[in-house]
């Protein structure tokens, strides 16, 4: 097996488009190319570079860090599984305790509001007469 075959393809589009910038800045070839090959492939930098690449000349590497292995067993979790109906219950009693504790709001009426802001003025002026 090649260093080339032990790439991804992302490692590989990495490792050849540095090699192509280099080429391109006129970097000394690594592998012996005649004319007749470079004229084959049109001078391109990229088909070059993959050629080097392919061909296991190119000192790049890739390192690729892996996870701590630990040692010993997994832990479990501690928390205790609750059944689906015993779930239903628990939000049912929270809702009841909900519904209990909240205030009940009604729509207010204009003629509510009217009486209401007539007394405050205490012999103003009110706002719908």
């Amino acid at each position: 097996m090649t260093q080339a075959q032990t790439f991804t393809k992302y490692e590989r589009a990495r490792i050849l488009g540095a090699r192509a910038l280099q080429l391109a800045m006129n970097a000394p070839l690594l592998i012996k190319l005649n004319t007749e090959d470079l004229e084959k492939i049109n001078y391109d930098v990229l088909k070059i570079a993959e050629v080097e690449l392919d061909s296991g000349v190119l000192p790049i590497s890739i390192k690729k860090p892996f996870p701590e292995r630990k040692e010993g067993k997994l832990k479990r979790d501690a928390t205790p599984k609750i059944s689906d109906e015993k779930k239903e219950d628990i939000e049912e009693n929270e809702e009841e305790k909900i519904e209990g504790e909240g205030e009940i709001m009604e729509l207010a009426n204009p003629e509510d509001e009217d009486e209401g802001a007539g007394e405050s003025d205490e012999g103003g002026e009110s706002y719908g007469e």
